[in-house]
This record gives structure tokens, sequence and C-alpha cells, in this order.
């Protein structure tokens, strides 16, 4: 009974007249959860069952779907649930781990296109040395590292947030990120600090490593033929577009800290849903339909599905 009593809850109060239309939020979400997988792990799965994917670019490709998979599995289902709910609550120690994972795998976004731009600056920019350069090794410690350095970066911000004394229990949004820094009686100089350290380490410069990149890529496509330019626009095109999309996805989630606290609420949820909305849908949308040979597979699947 005593370990109860000392359960400390926040509530999720960014929601819009959940109560009128909870099943109708109920039901979007579901649908967009459902999609998200269902196109995110088409594109794998071709990844995976063809052999003429198995290349460190089409394996970057799949890292970045299983990512966006699990950075919406760990918001959408408890949205769905708040839904159903009469009170949006959340206990504080989940909200700590959901707000983790929640920078931890939108960091390893970063680190992952990071690689990917790598990967298309050894292809064309050095095409005889990319066999040797992008060996698979060298594909997977450029996978663990997209992984472990976030995780092993935002641990020390959890838990630095998990000793900070509440004086606030409501926060104005419908899931756990920055914002839960509003939550802490004092602002805490060791979060602000080694925060904005996290944010140059693991997002400014893989956004530098990766414009950097992709000019020494343009330059030598500047001075080269045409096919040259034709497989730079398909293979580096979609990355620089997921990469705008995320980039100014997050750089409003970085400043919402910042916001006044009477900042409309429903553009508050509006600009909040586009963070977990667009990177999850149109990641396979864009390599789906901008990637000529992961293309050219799912147009074949789904002319079977059709002829069987």
């Amino acid at each position: 009974m005593e370990g109860e009593i000392n359960v400390t809850f926040v509530i999720l109060d960014g929601h819009v007249e959940v109560h009128k239309y909870r099943y109708l939020y109920f039901m979007i979400i579901f649908i967009v959860y459902i999609l998200i997988i269902c196109s995110n792990f088409t594109i794998v799965y071709l990844i995976w069952k063809h052999q003429n994917l198995h290349e460190p670019m089409y394996i970057f490709i799949a890292a970045l779907l299983l990512n966006s998979v699990l950075l919406s599995t760990n918001i959408y289902p408890k949205l769905l649930i708040d839904f159903l709910s009469e009170k949006q609550i959340i206990s504080y120690k989940a909200c700590i781990v959901q707000y983790y994972m929640f920078y931890t795998l939108g960091s390893s976004e970063f680190l992952l296109l990071s690689a990917m731009a790598y990967d298309r600056y050894v292809s064309i920019c050095k095409p005889l040395q990319y066999p040797t350069i992008m060996r698979k090794r060298i594909v997977v410690i450029f996978l663990t590292l997209s992984w472990a350095v976030p995780a092993c970066h935002h641990v020390v911000l959890a838990a630095l947030c998990a000793n900070q004394k509440l004086c606030s229990f409501t926060l104005k949004v419908i899931f756990c990120n920055n914002t839960i820094y509003k939550l802490f009686c004092v602002t805490s100089r060791e979060i602000t600090v080694y925060g904005l350290f996290v944010l140059l380490n693991i997002i400014v410069c893989p956004v530098f490593f990766i414009i950097f990149t992709y000019v020494a890529i343009f330059l030598i496509c500047y001075h080269s033929c045409g096919d040259v330019r034709r497989k730079a626009a398909q293979t580096c095109l979609p990355h620089l577009l997921v990469l705008m999309n995320f980039f100014v996805l997050v750089t409003y989630d970085v400043i919402t800290v910042r916001l006044e606290s009477d900042f409309p609420k429903t553009a508050r949820l509006v600009m909040t849903l586009q963070l977990i909305l667009y990177t999850p849908l149109f990641n396979p949308i864009i390599y789906g339909l901008k990637m000529k040979e992961i293309s050219k597979h799912l147009k074949r699947l789904f002319c079977q599905d059709k002829m069987n």
C-alpha cells in the first residue's frame, strides 16, 4: 500500500476534446499505426528477401525503417490507451522511459542518415574503393554505433531527470518529451549543459556531416557524366528529403520547451502529431517510390498478389 502511495503520476493534458472524439481519435491513430507497421515491414521484407538488395545502402534503409517502427511503438499504444481512458495519465517512471526511448530512437535516425550519407559518398566519389571500404564489418559497426551511442548519451539525461524534485504534475503534451523539464521545481543546470552537449554531439554534428558529404557528392556530380548524376539523384534525393523533414520536426521539438504556456493547445497538438506521423509514414513511401530497385520489387510483389 505504501509503494502505491509513493507512485507519482503525470497528467498528459495535450489532448483536445478527447472525451468528445475519443473513438474517432482511436480509429485514426489505430489505422495510422497499422499502416506504419505494414508499410515499413513490407520494405524491410523486400530487402531481406532479395539478394540484390543485400547491399549497405539498402541495409541502412531497412535499419532506418525498423527504427521508425520502434519509435512509433514507443508512442502509439499508450496513445490508444489514453483515448479510451477517462484520465490521460502516466506514472513518472514510465514517462521517463518513454522520454528516453523517444530521444534515443530519434537520435539514432540522424546517425543512420549519417551512415547512409557516407555510404553514398563512397559509392559515388570513390566507386573503385567501395567494396573495400564498405565491408560487412564496417556496416555492422555503423549500425551498432547508431543505436548504442544515443542509448548511452540519453541514459544519463534520463537518470538526471529521474532524480529531480517535481513541483508540477501536468504536461501540455500527449506523450512524454522534453517538456518534462517544466515539471521540475528548479531548472537543472546539469541537465541544460549535458542536454546541449548531447544535442551538438548527436544531432548538430551528424547534420553538418551529412551536409558536407552531400556537397562533396554534388560537386563530383557537377563535373561528371549524366549517368553519375542520375545515380546520385536516384539514391541521394530520398535521403535528403527524409533528413529535411525530420530535422524540421526535431527543431520544433527542441524549442517546444521554450514556448510560452499560452501557446494554442490545438496548434501544439498538430505540431506534436507531426513528430510521430510524418517520418514513419513517409519514409517507406519515399524509399519505396524513389529507390529504383526497391520500387521494382514492390511492383512485382503487388502484381503477384493481384495475379494470385
